[in-house]
């Protein structure tokens, strides 16, 4: 659901878990390039239970994890494990919407009210590009919910929710930007209407869009949207949310499961390093997309933020460009980043611990795998 989301959850502090290395898996194209492991296991013993990453470095290949799959055993956290990707599914679906805009179906200041009549109040003037951009204004349903720490948010664990039924919770608040297009918001909600726009332009749903337009002709073999099918198949560790149920310390309560209608159009996806850093690869190459529509893709809305159509960008120490998405689905935490030539990509996911916020953490281990 974003980084927001972290601050509401890390209230208090969560008593450390403490990380049992593994050994990063060697095959004969792959290299552990010095210290990549040391990284990721300083990211494990800050902020997660467990981490799994691959590195990229032009014909190089380096696959390693840390910390353990599940709290109260010993259990390595496979390399190639699944899990929640949360906002990288934003990246995917802009993706497709520009797709459309490629093929004439859709135009980038095409009016929310064009395509969904009386849904979003003022919807004649938030335009397309608005809701990729995070510049509509238009509420975060997120911020309708009560959100963990509170133990109240296990209730919404098994529950389905509906696009209109999270739309309606946003639409209720004021708008955050007057007026539209003139600032930064992040909204979830932008991407549920995105969702729903992309229906009602091609007649299928954004999951059976994505599937067909970039997980099967990318072949992206660990990727799905789930729907609301509340498991994860496959190798995977487990996520865990902190759940304050009396006056002690927050516990960490298994999350692994539940229903990511929660997230939806903004961040249902499953996928693993391989095939997000394949993904990223395609989308940079210009397999996804011609030139100028990627060119719009990395424009920034504003100059207050480095994020443009459905993908941000940052730079690393060593003054290399990246671009991807990061994504919080709660209870697993993902970057995925990649040069603009394609020879450096990285892409690491997190169960996070809660105990503070893992940006500091990964962003060193960014930098080394990057920069050396």
């Amino acid at each position: 659901m974003r980084r927001a989301l972290r601050a509401l959850v890390a209230v208090a502090t969560v008593s450390a878990v403490v990380a049992v290395p593994a050994a990063a898996l060697a095959a004969p194209a792959e290299r552990d390039r010095a210290g990549l492991q040391k990284q990721l296991d300083d990211v494990a013993d800050a902020v997660a239970v467990g981490a799994v990453a691959e590195v990229r470095d032009g014909d190089h290949v380096w696959r390693g994890s840390s910390g353990v799959a599940e709290l109260g055993t010993t259990r390595e956290v496979p390399v190639n494990s699944r899990f929640r990707a949360g906002s990288i599914t934003k990246t995917f679906l802009a993706t497709v919407v520009l797709q459309l805009v490629d093929e004439g179906s859709l135009r980038l200041d095409d009016s929310v009210e064009s395509w969904l009549p009386g849904v979003v109040p003022d919807g004649d003037g938030i335009t397309l590009r608005q809701l990729l951009n995070h510049t509509s204004g238009v509420f975060d349903y997120r911020l309708t919910l009560t959100l963990p720490p509170s133990p109240e948010f296990l209730n919404y664990r098994w529950r389905t929710w509906s696009a209109n039924e999270l739309i309606e919770r946003a639409v209720a608040q004021p708008s955050q930007v007057d007026p539209p297009g003139s600032a930064f918001y992040y909204s979830n909600t932008n991407y549920t209407l995105l969702g729903e726009i992309v229906r009602k332009a091609t007649g299928h749903s954004y999951a059976d869009e994505i599937d067909r337009r970039i997980i099967k002709p990318l072949r992206l073999k660990d990727t799905e949207l789930p729907g609301t099918s509340t498991r994860i198949g496959g190798p995977h560790p487990h996520g865990y949310l902190p759940v304050q149920r009396s006056e002690n310390e927050p516990e960490l309560v298994d999350f692994t499961e539940m229903n990511p209608s929660l997230f939806g159009a903004g961040g249902e996806l499953i996928s693993s390093t391989a095939d997000l850093n394949r993904f990223f690869t395609a989308l940079l190459d210009g397999h996804l997309l011609p030139r100028h529509l990627f060119d719009e893709m990395k424009t920034a809305g504003t100059d207050t933020r480095n994020y443009g159509l459905g993908l941000s960008w940052r730079d690393t120490t060593c003054g290399i460009r990246l671009y991807g998405n990061d994504g919080d689905a709660l209870s697993y935490q993902s970057w995925s980043f990649s040069s603009r030539d394609g020879r450096h990509q990285v892409t690491i996911a997190v169960t996070p611990t809660f105990k503070t916020d893992p940006d500091a953490a990964v962003d060193n281990f960014l930098n080394k795998a990057v920069c050396g």
